[in-house]
């Protein structure tokens, strides 16, 4: 059991090699073992590309026969971009295969298992399951639900203060959180801020590695009344990933069209009390194959998500400093509950610094995980 934790846990590394290439599919290792010795490895490492159990096949050859697998999902049983993965496993005579997790998807859950054990081999399911979960909580939400995995992001003084009462936010918190959310935007699919975070600041939401450019997420603006500046730094950028801007239905026609001429794309939401219906907008993200959002607004926008219990995760940067007095602007904007009992519960708290900077994370009831 020690052995298949710790080749599980390699799978595991393998697999998060795939941060921000394989959506919606999910994130995958595997590890072949024979005799003692690691004689294939692979990871899935892009939507249509070959899968985790396929490439450490192919890298082990005929090493393959007779071997463990340690795989961080339930092969697939089934068709889609490409053949099944039990059937390969079958095909390449491994013995024995180790699963992290069951496959999510509520319609073909035990299916891959299943096939296996009733051709013979030995299947262990269970080993790190915790952390492959975590690893692919976004895909498991979305899988179950058709909704978009949503991290509540913002970074504060430790008196909860985004912002001067003059709107400075430059910087609160250091370099290195700031390259951690970076990380974070080249894992996710969409980026969310409201159209007062763009006219205060003009962000152009883009990814910037340490190690290279990244992987830009769709780069979602909330303005039901199409106030944004034609010239907004977002709508102007040398990105392989679009803008879109989400409007009222009633949004001005012309406005819209020019906009559009700019490369972006407007998608009109109902709207709830003159803002965008946070609800039916992840409803339609979802359909639009977005499985994560990450949510970068101002204290108005994180205020609403908050409010709407649409938050799956929060992760709070904490700088060490304190602006003082009450005129700075605060993390959320908007009524909240009159009791302390009627707080929104954070489960699962880890504490983490980051340089100078703490960082908390933790689960809202929403979680579907």
């Amino acid at each position: 059991m020690r052995d298949d934790t710790r080749y599980m846990r390699l799978a595991l590394e393998l697999a998060a090699r795939g941060t921000g290439y394989t959506s919606p599919n999910p994130m995958v290792g595997a590890v072949l073992v024979k005799d003692g010795r690691i004689v294939g490895r692979g990871y899935h490492r892009k939507v249509g590309g070959p899968h985790a159990e396929v490439e450490a096949i192919r890298d082990a050859g005929p090493e393959a026969r007779g071997a463990t697998m340690y795989v961080t999902l339930e092969p697939c049983n089934h068709h889609g971009r490409t053949p099944p993965c039990s059937e390969a496993v079958l095909a390449a005579g491994i013995s024995r295969v180790v699963v992290a997790m069951e496959d999510p998807n509520p319609h073909v859950t035990g299916g891959g298992l299943r096939r296996l054990q009733d051709s013979g081999i030995e299947v262990v399911c269970g080993v790190c399951r915790e952390e492959a979960r975590r690893l692919n909580e976004a895909f498991i939400k979305y899988v179950r639900t058709g909704l978009p995995w949503v991290v509540l992001k913002s970074a504060m003084t430790l008196d909860g203060r985004i912002a001067t009462a003059s709107g400075d936010a430059r910087w609160v918190t250091g370099a290195g959180a700031r390259a951690l959310v970076h990380r974070l935007r080249h894992g996710t699919d969409a980026i969310l801020v409201g159209i007062g975070t763009v006219q205060a600041d003009d962000p152009s939401l883009t990814t910037r590695l340490e190690e290279g450019k990244g992987r830009d997420p769709i780069r979602i603006i909330l303005d039901s009344g199409l106030k944004i500046d034609p010239d907004a730094r977002v709508l102007h950028l040398d990105s392989d990933a679009p803008t879109w801007i989400v409007c009222g239905p009633g949004a001005d026609q012309e406005k819209m069209k020019r906009l559009s001429r700019t490369g972006a794309r407007c998608l009109a939401v109902d709207l709830d009390r003159g803002r965008v219906d946070l609800k039916v907008l992840l409803r339609r993200l979802g359909s639009e194959q977005v499985t994560s959002l990450l949510v970068e607004g101002g204290a108005t926008v994180s205020g609403s998500f908050l409010a709407s219990g649409l938050v799956d995760k929060v992760m709070f940067f904490y700088a060490p400093k304190i602006l003082g007095g009450d005129d700075g602007v605060p993390v959320c904007r908007g009524r909240g509950p009159d009791k302390m009992n009627d707080c929104l519960p954070v489960r699962n708290l880890r504490l983490s610094q980051v340089g100078d900077d703490i960082l908390v994370e933790g689960y809202l009831p929403a979680a579907e995980i």
